[in-house]
């Protein structure tokens, strides 16, 4: 039987009893699927044009969608040819991506080559060595590797061991122009304990094309970066979404989608295939071929590098919570299905935790956290929230169970910050008139993380919400009403939108922001305070992640997500594991300091942590329960907000 999806025109052939979702995966048509295909979140709304599906019916449906073929498309089983429209809200727009290239560009200056050239710090970790040789004779008939040995002692060079392809390939790569060959080497981390690798030989003279490539393996976005290691140029970025995104949203959607039957194979591919994807991207923009490339790195949460190396994951979700290993040696790109030459390594970020992963350690090294001597305050803002807290001299880390709250999850009309997200906001507080902002500026279809926040803390300032998260329904505007999940604020008519449906705000999604919010500032306190500090005492705030580049501060410390300290000293860096992972590409130094970082992070359990819940339950509140401690001025503009609106009557 046959499915056809509109209105991308895709059409495949459908086992009996399949569901839409899986098919639409099969397809490569993406459908937001926040659960994993548990048919609890009500993001994967498909209309059923021509043709029945057995199911899909949902709470989440009203009934008059439900008449006009709306379904759920992770429990609509196919049993007949049948038409799918994917309407907009439902379907994965790019068009957020280009704000955040232009993070990951912005996160490319923080530190670039001729920063480590000054300090004395440019050491790729692969190099390329041309050396010549005379040609052997009866004589001097020494074998080839020999040979190249003894050019590369000349050469400065010393410690060698060699890959089989390498020796397979050299006595064609001698004798092919004159016996010069350029050898393709991977540096230890320290020579004294280690050997270089000879990993590839070439004939002739290609040392002036040594290319890296480092990649952010996100539990959203993919992003990579192509480097000259001759000389430290950046030549492209390029990103795209994680196709895991299709079996949940979350890294616990995707460990339990792991463990069904093929599930973890299939999670695997899905991540190679969007790294695989994004190369190619980079491949064409910047014209260079994928085989000429010699180096990966990698950085990721501990899940989604478990997921890519196709490591069972479960134990990481699984009281104590166990990650497989801290560190991975290099492995061979092609080996996990990477479109890159056999020779070519992949260097891993190693994890500390379950929940805080090489992509933390990445941001850590990248912004130099490790060696300097302020207090700091690191968060990594994203689709998961990890927070760190130290200088040189030690660290403490942490996850927040923040939940999706921030990318848009766990919102009625949640979405990622693409076009027609709902990204700025502000509300008129007598009329609660709203003026909205949409990325890309058309109609609405959803609320983003940004927006988000700029509703909560609007409606805040403006008395329509309490410092409770409560709508007080007795505002005269019609905007304010009863909703089928409670409580709710209308942001936009359904004539005004590109989903003909009203975009609201509900209590529930307060609440969950709140949650979201009160998880990761408990975990600030909760770690200062495991160590004898306060907030206060924090010298600088390091903003880290895709969401993190896009947050207003001001309505982030107003409501409760940022600490109030003065913005100077909050800092953003955008893509922190993109830029620690180039870092490493061009620095071995920089690479030996990895283990460090590693060893220096303590990990807090937040669960198990003294005064978490104490902490979590005090920021369940608009800014806080100690507001007039904790949120001064907030404190303070708040009621001066509120004796304002009283005076107006």
């Amino acid at each position: 039987m046959k499915v056809r999806f509109e209105p991308f025109g895709v059409e495949i052939e459908a086992q009996a009893g399949q569901k839409l979702l899986d098919a639409a995966l099969e397809a490569g048509v993406h459908i937001n699927a926040s659960c994993g295909g548990e048919g609890v979140c009500g993001k994967c709304r498909v209309i059923v044009e021509q043709g029945v599906v057995d199911g899909g019916l949902s709470e989440k449906i009203s009934p008059e969608d439900t008449a006009a073929g709306v379904r759920l498309a992770c429990q609509s089983a196919i049993n007949e040819d049948v038409i799918v429209r994917v309407p907009v809200e439902s379907a994965l727009d790019k068009a957020g991506l280009k704000a955040l290239a232009a993070g990951a560009a912005q996160t490319a200056t923080l530190i670039g080559a001729e920063d480590l050239k000054e300090q004395g710090r440019f050491e790729p970790a692969l190099a390329k060595v041309t050396v010549s040789a005379e040609p052997p004779t009866l004589e001097d008939n020494r074998n080839d590797v020999a040979r190249l040995l003894a050019a590369l002692k000349e050469a400065g060079e010393s410690h060698f061991v060699f890959d089989f392809e390498a020796i397979r390939d050299l006595p064609e790569a001698w004798r092919e122009v004159d016996w010069q060959v350029t050898t393709t080497i991977m540096r230890p981390v320290d020579l004294a304990k280690g050997r270089n690798h000879v990993i590839r030989v070439e004939p002739g003279d290609t040392s002036g094309r040594n290319l890296a490539v480092a990649i952010d393996l996100g539990t959203t976005t993919i992003w990579a970066q192509l480097i000259d290691l001759h000389s430290g140029e950046i030549l492209g970025t390029e990103g795209d979404f994680n196709a895991q995104i299709g079996y949940g949203e979350d890294v616990i959607s995707r460990i339990v989608y792991a463990g069904k039957p093929g599930g973890l194979k299939r999670l695997q591919e899905a991540a190679a295939g969007s790294v695989n994807d994004v190369l190619k991207a980079l491949a064409r923009r910047t014209k260079v071929e994928l085989s000429e490339i010699s180096l990966a790195t990698m950085a990721g949460n501990t899940t989604m590098t478990q997921l890519f190396l196709g490591v069972e994951p479960k134990y990481l979700r699984m009281e104590p919570y166990v990650p497989s290993a801290a560190y991975y040696p290099p492995v061979k790109a092609s080996d996990f299905g990477l479109s890159l030459p056999d020779h070519v390594s992949t260097l891993i970020f190693p994890a500390v935790a379950s929940y805080v992963g090489g992509d933390v350690v990445a941001g850590i090294m990248g912004v130099g956290m490790h060696t300097d001597e302020r207090l700091t305050l690191f968060i990594d803002l994203g689709t998961n929230g990890e927070v760190v807290v130290g200088n040189k001299d030690w660290m403490a880390c942490a996850a927040a169970s923040a939940g999706p709250a921030f990318e848009g999850g766990g919102i009625k009309f949640g979405m990622r910050a693409s076009k027609g997200a709902i990204e700025n906001f502000s509300v008129d507080p007598f009329s609660a008139e709203p003026a909205i902002i949409t990325v890309g500026r058309t109609k609405p279809k959803g609320i983003c993380g940004s927006g988000l926040i700029a509703m909560v803390a609007s409606l805040l300032m403006a008395g329509i919400i309490d410092q409770r998260g409560k709508f007080k329904l007795e505002h005269p505007s019609d905007r304010l009403r009863q909703g089928e999940d409670g409580p709710e604020y209308v942001i936009a008519w359904a004539e005004n939108t590109a989903i003909d449906r009203d975009i609201t705000l509900t209590e529930v999604d307060v609440d969950n922001l709140m949650r979201a919010k009160g998880a990761m500032y408990a975990a600030y306190m909760t770690l200062l305070e495991g160590v004898g500090l306060t907030i206060h005492d924090l010298e600088r705030v390091i903003l880290a992640g895709g969401f993190g580049q896009s947050i207003n501060l001001e309505r982030a410390i107003l409501i409760g997500l940022m600490p109030e300290l003065p913005l100077e000293r909050f800092t953003f860096i955008g893509n922190g594991s993109l830029l620690g992972s180039r870092l490493v590409a061009m620095s071995n130094p920089l690479r030996a300091e990895v283990s460090g970082i590693v060893d220096q992070m303590t990990n807090f359990e937040l669960s198990v942590a003294p005064g978490y819940m104490d902490n979590y339950t005090g920021s369940l509140f608009l800014p806080h329960t100690e507001a007039n401690t904790l949120f001064p001025e907030v404190y303070q503009r708040l009621a001066e907000a509120q004796a304002a609106l009283k005076a107006a009557g």
